[in-house]
């Protein structure tokens, strides 16, 4: 479907940034405004100012050293506008950089950083705890928020992570980021001392990295034609590919680049599931004679690689070159999602069971995992698996990585297994942060930065002696819907500063109140390196009660991180001498507010414009509109498929039963509804959820709009037959006649009719006045 951007009639607008005074260097307690929050900090008499003059000392001229320096001077750089001066040691204006291999510290990340006033210095025993001192010395000079020279106070800080694994892991399947972007994802990472990058390399819709032994992988498996507009040449109508992998080179150059931030890549490669692009590349490798294609759509695929020798040989090539391109510790080979259909369906593959003595298909997963397992091993690496590897049985060595929750987890803790947490509910970052309508494509379920920061890694139900075998936390971003950059970006940032904290301070000093006292910093720290961080969590909420006859509103506001909110109704731009907002504003209409949350003088977001009049509060958005009972509420938020590039209309909807739900909708005097409705192809595959895709039959060729008041089982209204295409801007508009409905009501908006290949999606509903 053709479309565009289509200004919400919320009417929510992001104004210009603000100009405001620094930020305080330390928290109302004195803390500094680090994160993540140090082991130990010890506050002394003095201070000392870092500036252009000041010298970088590297002892003894340990290579590593002198990098970890020169890191240091470009981070200055880039967030100062000045670069320290490298030279030799003298007395006083200087920062000493110590590598001292014998040094009394906890290990290898560990550091100790001295401030006084001739200087500081920062000794660790190896490259990475220089590397995190120097970080912290660079928060602590720009913790004021400004630029030029810093003066920072004399203290002594001894710091050590908690946990070995501090991950993120980004999806380069789904959507594809150049090296440069990946590059820029590692060094995000650095700056909040993560040290596990985690890239998910093959999926169902693309293979991104060069096999040499096998160039159809990333010939034909690297390249998918996306769903509808987005697929096509504008001017043809040709098929328009969408391709994109790694040559090993490239591949080389990213672990390279990680190692000198002191971050280790795990790759992962799946098996037996997401195999849809590397079966497509080679048919052989399937366990069904359909010839595939990746996919350019979303969920769980049943293409499974066969069981076959030949295929197990395939992989066991594959992991060979794998292993020669990342010199870490851990493979990662999926082994998630594996729908085990067309194994049960294929005589040969049950016969392949019998052979291998595997009583059952997981048994049969569990039977590849562990050849895999064994075939890593001789190259002295170890499998890392997502939790389904306990299925079936867990090979012996194997570590999991616990998603769905953390009992996978706690299980193989149990069973002396190490373990990375990382559940869904509190750390898949393309969940939604918070319920704002400027949130981009992907799932509206909440996973706020409080949510993120008060998850803990190490459950109740483990023994002291079981919690070793919790290696860390780790957030990922899967990128469906994250169809650019920004949004990496946006869905990452600030939560990975919460995912910082968990996997690096002490767990009895972390404290959400305390963090949200320090972030304010360091969201000035991303403006200066040009992260284009969620702006979401910082803007203000509005939620108006509406007395339409009396020509009046009331209005609250709201900040899903609860800081204080200044506002103003004359048109100007909130400032610091703005109101405090303290209760709902009441005025008559046409009313305009624009608000903003503050940190003291500063401004954390844009300020959000709310616009109230008589026909906004007769108009709610799809955003604003609750999902229906009894949908299976698989709420998504999807992007249109056009245009190919640039900005695309967004609509909210449930894929299961497209519906909407106006509760409460005060109808007195309305005659009439203006329904605004876009189309949108179903580029979805459910594997066994399919039974819970529900529609309602259609009862003309395009299908209707159902309109019913009381609810969705209550009178209907309106059954509207829908066109068979929309208008040129990608939209159509239905008018609904409404008699015999007074007061409060919940209307339901039903699509009817299949939602393959195409289904309707509802944009907006303004209910119309009797004349």
């Amino acid at each position: 479907m053709k479309s565009r951007h289509v200004p919400r009639l919320s009417a929510i607008a992001l104004a210009l940034c603000l100009t405001l005074p620094p930020l305080a260097a330390t928290a109302a307690d004195g803390t500094p405004a680090l994160i993540p929050l140090p082991a130990s900090i010890e506050a002394r008499e003095g201070s000392f100012t870092l500036g252009p003059d000041t010298r970088l000392v590297v002892w003894g001229g340990d290579e590593q050293a002198v990098h970890a320096a020169r890191d240091f001077a470009g981070l200055m750089q880039s967030s100062r506008g000045f670069t320290p001066k490298q030279g030799a040691a003298r007395r006083g204006n200087q920062v000493e950089f110590v590598l001292d291999r014998k040094a009394s510290l906890p290990g290898d990340e560990a550091y100790r950083l001295d401030i006084d006033d001739a200087g500081a210095k920062i000794v660790a025993r190896a490259p990475a705890g220089l590397y995190y001192g120097a970080v912290t010395l660079w928060q602590l000079a720009t913790a004021d928020g400004g630029t030029g020279a810093a003066r920072i106070d004399a203290q002594r800080i001894e710091d050590a992570p908690r946990f070995g694994w501090r991950g993120f892991m980004l999806d380069s399947a789904r959507h594809f980021w150049s090296v440069d972007e990946v590059k820029r994802v590692l060094d995000m990472m650095a700056m909040h001392k993560l040290n596990t990058f985690h890239w998910h390399l093959t999926d169902d819709q693309g293979w991104r990295v060069e096999i040499k032994r096998y160039p159809r992988l990333t010939q034909v498996g690297g390249c998918r034609i996306p769903s509808g507009d987005a697929g096509k040449l504008p001017l043809t109508g040709a098929p328009r590919l969408y391709c994109g992998y790694y040559t090993q080179g490239q591949i080389r150059e990213v672990v390279q680049y990680a190692a000198q931030r002191h971050i280790t890549v795990v790759p992962e490669f799946d098996v037996p599931g997401h195999a849809t692009a590397a079966i497509s590349a080679y048919p052989e490798l399937g366990t069904t004679d359909k010839l595939l294609q990746p996919s350019s759509e979303w969920g769980v695929f049943p293409n499974l690689f066969n069981v076959e020798e030949s295929t197990f040989q395939f992989l066991e090539n594959v992991f060979d070159e794998i292993v020669a391109l990342f010199p870490g510790t851990y493979i990662h080979v999926g082994g998630d999602e594996a729908v085990k259909d067309q194994w049960i369906a294929s005589p040969r593959v049950q016969e392949r069971m019998r052979e291998v003595g595997a009583k059952n298909e997981m048994e049969m997963q569990s039977h590849l995992i562990r050849r895999l397992e064994r075939h890593l091993a001789r190259h002295g690496r170890r499998l890392l698996g997502w939790d389904e590897i306990l299925e079936g049985g867990i090979a012996p060595n194997a570590t999991v990585m616990s998603w769905r929750g953390t009992e996978g987890g706690i299980a193989a803790a149990k069973s002396g297994h190490d373990v990375v947490m990382t559940p869904a509910s509190h750390l898949y970052f393309d969940y939604h942060q918070t319920l704002s309508p400027n949130e981009p494509p992907g799932r509206p379920v909440q996973v706020t930065l409080e949510k993120v920061y008060g998850f803990e890694p190490v459950p109740a139900e483990l023994t002291p002696e079981q919690h070793k075998h919790i290696l860390g936390v780790q957030a990922n971003l899967w990128t469906e819907h994250t169809r650019n950059f920004a949004r990496v970006q946006h869905h990452a940032f600030p939560r990975l500063a919460a995912v910082a904290e968990i996997g690096w301070s002490p767990a009895a000093k972390r404290d959400y109140a305390g963090f949200l006292t320090r972030l304010p910093v360091q969201l000035q720290r991303y403006k200066a390196l040009g992260i284009e961080y969620a702006k979401t969590p910082f803007e203000v909420l509005a939620k108006a009660e509406d007395e339409r006859k009396a020509g009046t509103v009331k209005v609250a506001l709201d900040n899903t991180l609860g800081y204080p909110i200044r506002y103003t109704t004359d048109g100007s731009e909130p400032n610091a001498q703005s109101p405090l907002y303290a209760a709902p504003v009441e005025a008559k209409l046409p009313l305009d507010i624009r608000a903003a949350a503050f940190a003291g003088n500063t401004a954390l977001a844009p300020a959000t414009l709310h616009r109230f009049d008589a026909v906004s509060l007769l108009t709610r958005t799809d955003e604003q509109l609750a999902t229906c009972p009894d949908t299976g509420r698989l709420l998504l938020r999807l992007e249109d498929d056009g245009p190919a590039e640039g900005e695309r209309a967004i609509f909210n909807v449930t894929i299961f039963y497209p519906c909407w739900l106006w509760p409460q909708a005060d109808m007195d005097g309305i005659g009439a509804m203006k329904v605004r409705l876009g189309r949108i192809p179903y580029y979805f595959q459910l594997a066994h959820d399919e039974p819970n895709r529900r529609f309602l039959p259609a009862q003309t060729p395009n299908g209707e709009l159902l309109v019913q008041s009381g609810g969705c089982r209550g009178p209907v209204l309106a059954r509207q037959p829908l066109p068979a295409d929309t208008g040129a801007d990608g939209f159509i508009d239905v008018d609904v006649p409404v008699k015999n409905v007074a007061g409060r009501s919940d209307l339901c908006f039903t699509a009817t009719g299949d939602t393959r290949p195409l289904m309707w999606v509802l944009d907006r509903v303004t209910l119309q006045p009797a004349k």
